[in-house]
Parts: C-alpha cells; sequence; structure tokens
C-alpha cells in the first residue's frame, strides 16, 4: 500500500482520471483549522465526511508477496515472434448435444400432449356417450358360448335392434311419427347380419284397443302418458315399448336394443364420418322441401357419394318411385349399411376424437339402450368382422316373398295389412324366423326326426313345419310304430354336441331329453333328434 502516493493538490479546474472536481454547493475555499481541506469539499481518496465514515489508521504495511508491490515492466513482444503455436489451446471441449436424448425427451413430450388430449376427448366423448346410451337393453347372445340352462326359447340366438327414426322438433307436422321403422338382426356367432323394414302405414292393434297406422304408436303412447301425469322420460319409455311391442307381434322375434334418432342427427352424423358412398340401381329425381327451404334431390345410378343432407333427401324420397314407401324404405337400408360400413372402416370407436365428433353431432337427438362400454365395445368388435356381403337386406313386399298388400281401414285413409288378413301376422313370421335364424340352431345343425305318436291326422306334419319356421333342419316325418304316446318324446341321440337344440326342444315340448329310443324305431344316418308327438300337442 506504500506504492499508493498521497495526491497532490490541483486547481479548482484540476480532475482525477476525467473527473473534474466540483464544490458542492454551499461550500467555501476556506481550509480547516488544521490546514486540510474543508469537510464540505468532495474530493476522490478522502473518506472523512460529515456522514460518519472516518479513516482508519494503520500502520506502515511491508511486501510479504502477496501486496501488489512494484512490478517490473513487462518485456517488448514483437508481432513478429507471435506464433499460432504459441497460444495455449483451450483443453474444454464445448459438449456435444445429444440429439437422441433430445428426441427422446420431445417423442415423450408429444406422447403425453396427445395422451392428455386424447383423454380430454375420451372423456368428453364418454361423458356425451353416458347421456345417449342410457343402458337396459341385454342380449344373451353377446356370448356364442352360455349356460344352455339361461336359454328361454328360440330366438335368444340372435342380438335384435330397432332402429326408430323420427321427424324431430324442426318436423311441424308429426315430430314423433316414426317414419322409419327398421329391425337390424346380429348373428355374433356366425358373423351376419339382416335388416327389415316394417312399412311405416302397417295397421296395428294398439293395447287400448285402438287401431293406427304403426307409425303413430310411440307418438300417441308418449302424448297419452305425458297427459296422464308422466314426466318426460316417462312418457319416453312407455312409447318405446308401446312401438317394440307392436314390432315384436309382427315379426315373432324379441326386441332386444332400440335407437331412436330424429332427422337432424342423422344428417349431422353423416357429416361427421366425412360423408358416406352407395352404388346406386335405381335414379332418384325428386323436389323438396328440407329445413324449410326446396331442395332437388337429383341421383344418378352408379357410386354416388353422399353429404348428411344429400343422404337425408335419398332417405326421405317417396313420391317419384315407382313402389313409393317401399323404395324409400330399401334406400334408407342402403345408408344404414354404407354408414355402417364408414363408421368402422374409420375405427371410429377406437379414436377419441371421432367419438367426441360423433358424440357431439347427436347431442339430445339420439336415445339407446345400448349400454357403454360393454354393448358398444362388442358391437364395434363384430361389426368390424361382418362386410356388405354378410348384410342381408329385407322387406315383406319382394317377390317371392310378397306378405304386405294395400287396403284401407276406417278414418286412416289408404293403409298396408297383412296378405293373410289385418292384424293376422303368421307368415310374417315364419319368413322372419327363417331369414334371421336363431344362431345356435345355425351353428348346430342339427338333422330332427318328427314322428306321430297319435291318431291325430297331420300332427307330426303341422309340428315339422312349425320347427322349419324356426330354422331347424327337419330330415324325415312319418308315423312312430305305436299311436298311444300319451306326452312328447325328445331323444338325443348324442351324436355331437347340439346342448343349445336340446334346450330349446326341451322348452318347448315341456319335457326333458332322453337318449333312449322306443323299441321299434331306428334312426337313419343324419339324425340327432327324435321327436315323438305325443296326445299333449294335439290340443296345440
Amino acid at each position: 500500500m506504500d506504492n499508493f502516493r498521497r495526491p497532490k493538490r490541483s486547481s479548482q479546474n484540476d480532475s482525477v482520471d476525467g473527473f473534474v472536481r466540483r464544490r458542492m454547493r454551499g461550500s467555501h475555499n476556506s481550509l480547516d483549522e488544521k490546514g486540510g481541506e474543508s469537510v464540505a469539499e468532495s474530493r476522490i481518496g478522502n473518506f472523512s465526511r460529515a456522514e460518519g465514515f472516518k479513516p482508519r489508521k494503520t500502520g506502515q504495511i511491508k511486501p510479504d508477496g502477496r501486496s501488489l508491490g512494484r512490478r517490473k515492466p513487462a518485456p517488448e513482444i514483437k508481432l513478429d515472434d507471435i506464433s499460432m503455436k504459441d497460444i495455449p489451446k483451450n483443453n474444454r471441449k464445448r459438449p456435444k448435444k445429444n440429439w437422441k436424448k433430445m428426441a427422446k425427451r420431445t417423442s415423450l413430450g408429444l406422447a403425453m400432449l396427445v395422451i392428455l388430449i386424447g383423454g380430454y376427448l375420451g372423456l368428453k366423448g364418454y361423458l356425451r356417450a353416458k347421456q345417449i346410451f342410457q343402458g337396459g337393453g341385454s342380449a344373451l347372445a353377446w356370448d356364442c358360448n352360455p349356460d344352455p340352462a339361461k336359454l328361454t326359447g328360440e330366438g335368444d340366438g340372435r342380438v335384435n335392434f330397432l332402429l326408430l327414426g323420427k321427424g324431430g322438433p324442426e318436423q311441424s307436422d308429426g315430430p314423433d311419427l316414426t317414419d322409419t321403422i327398421i329391425v337390424a338382426s346380429l348373428d355374433p356367432c356366425n358373423k351376419e347380419a339382416g335388416l327389415l323394414s316394417i312399412p311405416r302405414d302397417l295397421a296395428v292393434k294398439m293395447d287400448s284397443g285402438e287401431t293406427t297406422k304403426i307409425n303413430a304408436v310411440y307418438a300417441l303412447t308418449k302424448q297419452g302418458a305425458e297427459y296422464n301425469g308422466k314426466t318426460e322420460d316417462e312418457a319416453e319409455k312407455e312409447g318405446i315399448e308401446a312401438i317394440e311391442k307392436s314390432v315384436e307381434n309382427i315379426t315373432g322375434i324379441p326386441i332386444n336394443f332400440y335407437t331412436m334418432i330424429d332427422f337432424t342427427a342423422f344428417e349431422q352424423a353423416v357429416n361427421s364420418v366425412g360423408g358416406i358412398e352407395i352404388d346406386v340401381q335405381t335414379p332418384v329425381y325428386e323436389q323438396m322441401s328440407l329445413h324449410g327451404k326446396p331442395y332437388t334431390l337429383d341421383v344418378e345410378t352408379g357410386v354416388q357419394q353422399f353429404d348428411g343432407l344429400r343422404a337425408l333427401a335419398y332417405s326421405r324420397s317417396r313420391y317419384t318411385s315407382d313402389r313409393g314407401d317401399f323404395s324409400r324404405s330399401e334406400r334408407q337400408r342402403e345408408i344404414i349399411v354404407a354408414l355402417q360400413q364408414k363408421v368402422f372402416s374409420l375405427g371410429t370407436f377406437s379414436n377419441p376424437v371421432k367419438i367426441s365428433q360423433l358424440m357431439d353431432s347427436f347431442g339430445g337427438r339420439v336415445t339407446t339402450n345400448l349400454n357403454i362400454p360393454d354393448d358398444v365395445s362388442k358391437l364395434y368388435e363384430i361389426g368390424q368382422e361382418i362386410g356388405p356381403s354378410q348384410i342381408k337386406s329385407v322387406s315383406l313386399v319382394d317377390e317371392p316373398n310378397v306378405l304386405i298388400e294395400s287396403g284401407s281401414y276406417g278414418n286412416l285413409g289408404s293403409i298396408q295389412v297383412p296378405v293373410e288378413g289385418i292384424f293376422r301376422y303368421d307368415d310374417i313370421q315364419r319368413f322372419v324366423r327363417t331369414t334371421f335364424v336363431d344362431g345356435f340352431i345355425k351353428k348346430e345343425n342339427p338333422g330332427i326326426i318328427v314322428l306321430n305318436g297319435t291318431t291325430v291326422s297331420s300332427l307330426a306334419k303341422n309340428a315339422a313345419e312349425d320347427l322349419q319356421g324356426y330354422g331347424y333342419n327337419v330330415i324325415e316325418v312319418g308315423d312312430a310304430p305305436t299311436k298311444d304316446t300319451t306326452s312328447t318324446i325328445v331323444v338325443d341321440l348324442g351324436k355331437k354336441d347340439t346342448k343349445y337344440t336340446k334346450r330349446y326342444l326341451e322348452l318347448r315340448y315341456g319335457t326333458t331329453a332322453t337318449k333312449q329310443l322306443p323299441e321299434g324305431i331306428a334312426a337313419p344316418e343324419g339324425a340327432d333328434f327324435v321327436i315323438i308327438m305325443g296326445q299333449d300337442e294335439a290340443g296345440n
């Protein structure tokens, strides 16, 4: 520190390192009584200030190697003497970027983002779906190997859906009239399906005894329930149950599930999957009104693209078709098949984004008693394995099975009635059961022999025809050696596993199958069951 010299006094305009020393305001040039500078004067290096900072006196500090000391002048360096070799290299290497780690972190971040977004959309779609899929339906045939004891009768081997389409609140003329009535029957075990249209003008009799067209059953029942003080949900349930019962009486098969959709939801559903494609066989041209505006439907033959509005017009057109409402029903089945194929080809039910979009498009305009996720996931799995060629599209007015004809009834005006007579559905039921054969019966396909063990003529013949109407394979009809059989006998020859057919036959004839054939009866090759009709069936 002794190398720092005391600075010389300088005049007022002198500067130290370029800083001009100035007097502070209110100061003067007089010296203090010891001959030093005034305490009011600002100087660099003088810490004896009025603020309280006082310099501390210390002894002389001698150099000990740690002080600055007096430095020797640096040797003169010429630029010519500098060489790059003389410059020391920096041994610290710049760290290289680990692109693999960065890519991995980025991919993990993106994956997490996708999971979060997918989880949100999946949850959103699920919550919306819970409002639509209200549950309550059931079907034993979802399981291809159930306990036979759970079977209640022929028909349990299929899953049957009732598809209903109504106008909705925008339809001023009958918003609750179900102008679309289609039975979709699914055989999960044999991977087959079928669609059957019920004419909307088919005459039916309600529980009240009132005769009406079937498309008004839901609306009238719902309206009556609301009039009697039922809530909207209760009235809706009664209306659905009423039309389900009417369809079961007509077709002879149980309805396991229903789906109700209005025109607007249908249009939005088609749009949400990007439209559908139909190979049109018959051109359609019709001017109509949709959403209160004029619309011209012009569809040529060949593969055609349909957005929601065009599909809705195609499904409603009937005035310019040769067969009117029957042609419209056929087009509705075409649309359902096309929509089913598009939904499953997109993997809609495995994609949370598409589920969310589809559920949003439905809104509160769709109701069903399918359970989520069980029934929906099973339907999705099976639907992926069923192509258009495995879906039968049938009606009750196509040759050679013309079972419905036009008629009239009181104030209902023009109606549709069964060919065999109004409210008589035997021929229709037989056609439906043989078209949509029970999946368990079809899978086992047993050979059955029917013998008459009584003196009642045609008993075995009539029983055989009835069995054939349910899809049974009757290979022989004849007479038993004796005519005194009191109770019908079912003999299971046990040649193969036919546990479901055995259960059905036991339920049908109210007996327990035996494995012992009566004397005098020899079962031919190919027979799995022998049924000997008794007196108990004569009254049936």
